[in-house]
């Protein structure tokens, strides 16, 4: 889920992966109140107050789901053009199921990439249901002949749960909040979303843009992808690569938490270019949202903290109720789902 975000005009840059912070959660997720877990606090307060990512490390995800799902993945890109096509995305109202290359935009041109697209097991409303964004919560699409996805989608999504918890509690903590402010958002259930991608090696008159510059729209987003590369970060005027690292996922803030701190945490816009012509990229992006009837209001900053906050660039962003903006994101990303299930409203 992207937000608009001006285009860069810049070209590629390989920088230190060290420009981007690593974290080790370990601390916090022991004992919350600790010296050790002061730290990380600090750390991630500064991180999500500077670059806006950083790798997150000690997250206790056991790496056999990551490497199940990576599995998945590739098994599924694997299957028959016909197979992938029976689930595709248009046939839910929900945005859950698989987008063709090429049919999804960022910023009115086509992204070079092909996913299939997760959400919480839910049961599906009223195809006229209102307010509209209820549509968007509905049962996945699972292909026929590979019952493993389904197993390792499911369990790696739980685990970062955890993960996304995790984080948020050690940010509220920074920003002078309980750590649990915003438990309520998401316990006992949220509307988190899940995409697995592939950016398949370029070929002559094909576009280099995997997906365009842009900012998330939610919260949080956490990123296991392999050692392609591709992923680039802007930071200041430059481009910065973000490649994987064994062990730790890349996390970025989206525009509701930058709008409901006056801009004090920040969406840093970033992009993903096409991969070497030899090769594919797999990338796995969650997104940590919080359920859609949430209003995700803003917060009150300690006077320190308020005093650098340079104000949000995305006025509104989800703080009515959240569906409201994911839902007008996600029309203008996919056409073809909102011309089949959203008539009524566009």
């Amino acid at each position: 889920m992207t937000g608009d975000f001006a285009p860069l005009a810049t070209t590629r840059q390989t920088h230190p992966v060290s420009e981007l912070p690593i974290l080790d959660m370990s601390a916090f997720r022991r004992d919350p109140k600790g010296p050790g877990a002061a730290r990380f606090v600090a750390d991630m307060l500064a991180a999500a107050h500077g670059p806006g990512f950083a790798y997150l490390t000690g997250h206790g995800v056991d790496g056999a789901l990551d490497d199940e799902i990576f599995a998945a993945a590739q098994a599924f890109f694997s299957l028959p053009a016909n197979e992938r096509e029976a689930i595709a995305i248009e046939r839910s109202a929900a945005f859950r199921g698989y987008t063709l290359l090429g049919s999804e935009i960022t910023k009115g041109r086509a992204d070079w990439r092909e996913q299939i697209d997760f959400g919480p097991e839910q049961d599906a409303p009223p195809a006229d249901a209102r307010p509209a964004w209820r549509r968007l919560r509905g049962p996945n699409q699972w292909p026929a002949s590979l019952p493993s996805l389904r197993t390792a989608v499911l369990c790696w999504m739980d685990a970062l749960t955890d993960v996304g918890l995790t984080a948020l509690r050690a940010l509220a903590a920074g920003l002078g909040l309980d750590p649990h402010h915003w438990d309520g958002d998401f316990v006992p259930d949220a509307d988190v979303h899940l995409k697995i991608i592939r950016y398949p090696a370029p070929k002559p008159g094909t576009t280099n843009q995997g997906v365009g510059l842009h900012t998330d729209s939610g919260l949080l987003t956490f990123i296991l992808q392999d050692d392609v590369g591709g992923l680039q970060v802007q930071l200041g005027d430059r481009l910065v690569e973000a490649p994987r690292i064994d062990g730790a996922y890349l996390m970025n803030l989206g525009e509701t938490l930058e709008t409901a701190t006056n801009g004090y945490l920040k969406a840093t816009p970033h992009r993903v270019v096409g991969p070497p012509v030899d090769r594919d990229r797999i990338s796995i992006a969650y997104f940590f949202n919080p359920r859609f009837d949430s209003p995700f209001e803003t917060v009150d900053l300690p006077p320190t903290l308020a005093a650098d906050a340079p104000g949000a660039a995305h006025e509104g962003v989800g703080l009515s109720a959240y569906g409201e903006n994911n839902l007008r994101i996600r029309l203008r990303s996919h056409p073809d789902v909102a011309r089949c299930h959203y008539a009524d409203v566009l």
